[in-house]
């Protein structure tokens, strides 16, 4: 066998070799690509699963603004009513001495019975001195 040959089949092993090595690669390749896209996968429904929370607390949050709104426009009225009940009836126990029943921590049917107001007089003054209470 002369040299020439040697070479050739050390050449011929060497080029079998790199075939199989990038057959193995080629492969490699192909698995990274579907478990790339596999996470992909996952990732994407993860997004949108989020995005779909996402909305839902953005929509509870403007439904609670706006209910919050619709409160304070409720209840805004509130001080100046109590103002006009406080001035209309001055031979009753004062409002203002309801007032402090309720900071005493006095219920509604408390107040109907110890200073004569109405049921409704007595949970509006409940109500407004509460809140009050609340914001201090």
């Amino acid at each position: 066998m002369s040299l020439m040959a040697v070479a050739l089949m050390l050449l011929g092993l060497v080029c079998m070799g790199l075939a199989m090595a990038f057959v193995w690669l080629l492969q490699q390749q192909r698995l990274a690509g579907r478990l790339q896209a596999e996470r992909d996968a996952q990732r994407d429904a993860r997004v949108k699963e989020l995005s779909k929370r996402l909305d839902a607390y953005l929509t509870g949050s403007v439904r609670m603004g706006e209910e919050l709104h619709e409160l304070r426009r409720t209840v805004a009225p509130l001080p100046d009513k109590l103002n006009q009940i406080e001035q209309r009836d001055p031979s009753s126990l004062s409002f203002t001495q309801a007032a402090r029943l309720v900071g005493l921590g006095a219920s509604v049917d408390d107040l109907t019975q110890s200073c004569g107001l109405t049921k409704a007089e007595a949970e509006l003054v409940s109500r407004l001195h509460q809140s009050r209470l609340q914001k201090s």
